[in-house]
């Protein structure tokens, strides 16, 4: 596999973006990527992950995702982290092996997903897809146990002293399985990321390396802000917005932000509840207002 031109460091805010679509389709909207990249660059975010849950990535085709990924590299000022989960190895391995091609400058994966599997299967399967996919670029573990089978500690210890793994990300939302994540750091050289967006601020102060955040998509100068400074006020503000977000289907309230942004989106994939399309109505209308006390 081809070495990426570009040196990844594994610290700070990164935006898990949305993967923009064009309207009445199941296309992607690859100019809209294309200005949510400079506008995230421009937000202050140290990089942003695509095809990663807030991506819906399983929605795209390998061929849609290469090209997406592709135009993205050559057009983003700041680094990009591929997303190449799949619920085969040979699947994964082939989206790594066409994301490293396009120039990603690091890969985050996290187990098959659909079935569960056993701890030891999960085991097999990263130590072959890092032994296939070698050092091109820095791997990183997801843990995402919503929608797949969850990591467990022991396990996470073991992969990571192969030394083939730079890090993991931690999206659980589980406050005491990511202190054992910050207790498995000390003494061990590798990246620790938090994905979730309540405990952001929580996780940086007690040593993550970063954040990995949805919610930065829509406010990346927001997350950028708190990257830099976990104040009372900032994670407030962030806890505000996770709040809303929390009563939708994911990623249904940030894709809406980042349109109330002026970028482009993609509707939900799946029908809403009147209820729930009420509630995202109201949820504009409070998006909008809170907005300018985001930007002073």
């Amino acid at each position: 596999m081809a070495r990426a031109a570009r040196q990844l460091e594994l610290a700070g805010v990164f935006a898990a973006a949305i993967t923009p679509r064009r309207a009445d389709s199941q296309d992607p909207d690859f100019s809209g990527l294309l200005d949510l990249l400079d506008f995230l660059a421009a937000g202050g975010v140290k990089g942003v992950c695509l095809f990663g849950e807030t991506g819906e990535f399983l929605n795209y085709s390998f061929a849609e995702r290469q090209r997406l990924l592709y135009l993205g590299v050559k057009r983003s000022r700041i680094p990009l982290i591929a997303g190449v989960s799949h619920s085969t190895l040979a699947g994964a391995l082939q989206l790594a092996d066409e994301s490293i091609a396009s120039g990603a400058d690091g890969l985050t994966l996290m187990p098959p997903y659909f079935f569960r599997y056993s701890q030891r299967e999960i085991e097999e399967f990263y130590l072959q897809f890092a032994r296939e996919t070698g050092d091109a670029v820095p791997i990183l573990i997801h843990n995402l146990p919503q929608a797949t089978s969850k990591l467990e500690i022991d396990l996470m210890r073991k992969l990571i002293d192969t030394g083939r793994f730079a890090g993991i990300q931690d999206s659980s939302g589980d406050w005491a399985f990511f202190e054992q994540l910050i207790e498995l750091k000390q003494g061990r050289p590798f990246a620790l990321f938090n994905g979730d967006d309540r405990t952001a601020a929580q996780a940086l102060k007690s040593g993550a390396d970063g954040v990995i955040s949805g919610c930065a998509c829509a406010v990346p100068e927001l997350l950028a802000a708190l990257g830099r400074a976990q104040t009372e006020e900032l994670n407030g503000r962030l806890l505000e917005l996770v709040e809303w977000t929390e009563k939708f289907p994911v990623p249904t309230a940030i894709k809406r932000a980042v349109e109330l942004r002026g970028q482009k989106s993609a509707p939900s994939l799946i029908p809403l509840a009147p209820e729930t399309a009420q509630a995202l109505a109201e949820f504009s209308s409070w998006f909008t207002g809170w907005l300018p006390e985001i930007k002073k």
